[in-house]
């Protein structure tokens, strides 16, 4: 422990002559934090829900909110389970980058990413290619297009609709990419936080854009709102920490709430639940901050959360190809989703024993 404080001490020591916030001392936290990976298994449930029981009407032939009018009133706000994904990576991309250099966290956001996705967007295709359905396979080149991960400023149709979050994510590395190069310190990560937020504010209601989209006021607040909790878990909750997750709580409600009102059908229930899921989701992320969660060691939990990636990447499409090719069979509905969203997982486990960690293991040497 005695080298992680005298690292951190290193670090700040490279911006001693920058403007200084009072500088708090690390805590002695360490170890994995085995309720995040709960946490991230949970958001990926949660959106797997949305998906199968709220919204689509063509596995159906029908909506789903029709097929499911009971729980699809609740199922409906699983969309939310992405917003927990960008605080949870906030929290994440600080913690793993903290110390390193420039091109180690680039080596560790590719081979983190690109292995499951690529087997994702394989997978997918050959679905779509062998199941007839409402979906059409995209040309071969647009294929290839999708495997670089850029699809979407690229201006190509992707492969599965959920990777709309990955360009999120890459655009969220980008800037974070920039504090990786002038060294991670408590002040830096404060003062990123402030000029993004004050930039979000400033360009949200402008006209689309280059700019706006690097910014993404719809989404920023939350990997702020990541990045704070992670200061107050590596050194101590203080006022100034809690009032960025504050602001950016806060903040993040009107656009939250938008989106909402934009999906069919559900966003003509009530609102306020959206509030409400937000704010059990920073107030999860408080007590980890603070270290309250941090007993919770269920040896399980690495396991379920590395099963998250595959999941969230494999379940939309793939599963809407199996829900539409056995539901006219007459199978029960909800026996249909329960063996389609087991059937995900299992097919999670194997991407991630089989083809992520041993592809990821070889572009780590190789890229090193």
């Amino acid at each position: 422990m005695a080298k992680l404080d005298e690292a951190v001490l290193s670090a700040d020591r490279i911006g001693r002559h920058e403007p200084r916030l009072a500088q708090p001392s690390a805590t002695r936290r360490r170890g994995r934090l085995y309720v995040l990976d709960g946490l991230r298994l949970g958001a990926a449930l949660m959106v797997v829900a949305y998906h199968y029981t709220a919204i689509g009407a063509a596995p159906w032939n029908k909506p789903a909110s029709d097929v499911f009018p009971e729980v699809s009133r609740f199922t409906g706000y699983g969309y939310l389970g992405v917003q927990l994904f960008f605080v949870i990576s906030g929290f994440v991309i600080c913690m793993s980058a903290w110390g390193r250099p420039l091109k180690a966290f680039f080596v560790s956001r590719v081979v983190r990413l690109y292995p499951a996705y690529w087997v994702a967007v394989i997978a997918t295709t050959v679905t779509l290619a062998v199941i007839p359905g409402e979906r059409q396979r995209l040309a071969w080149h647009d294929v290839l297009t999708n495997l670089t991960m850029l699809q979407e400023p690229l201006g190509v149709r992707p492969v599965d609709a959920v990777y709309w979050t990955l360009f999120a994510e890459l655009r969220f590395y980008l800037l974070f990419a920039v504090l990786v190069w002038v060294g991670l310190t408590y002040q830096r990560v404060i003062l990123f936080c402030c000029v993004w937020g004050a930039a979000t504010i400033l360009l949200a209601p402008a006209e689309p854009g280059p700019l706006r989209t690097l910014v993404m006021p719809e989404y920023s607040w939350f990997f702020i709102a990541g990045m704070a909790f992670y200061l107050m878990y590596r050194f101590r909750p203080n006022l100034l920490l809690f009032g960025i997750v504050g602001v950016s709580f806060c903040a993040s409600l009107a656009p939250s709430i938008e989106k909402f009102r934009h999906i069919p059908r559900i966003g003509e229930q009530e609102s306020w639940p959206v509030v409400a899921i937000l704010a059990v989701i920073f107030g999860l992320m408080s007590l980890i901050a603070t270290g309250k969660l941090s007993g919770v060691q269920w040896k399980w939990l690495p396991v379920a959360g590395a099963l998250t990636y595959p999941l969230y990447l494999l379940h939309e499409f793939i599963g809407w190809e199996i829900i539409g090719h056995f539901a006219p069979r007459g199978i029960d509905p909800w026996v249909l989703v329960g063996a389609t969203t087991a059937g995900m997982l299992v097919l999670s486990y194997l991407v991630y024993k089989l083809v992520e960690t041993p592809l990821s293991r070889y572009l780590k040497s190789r890229l090193s």
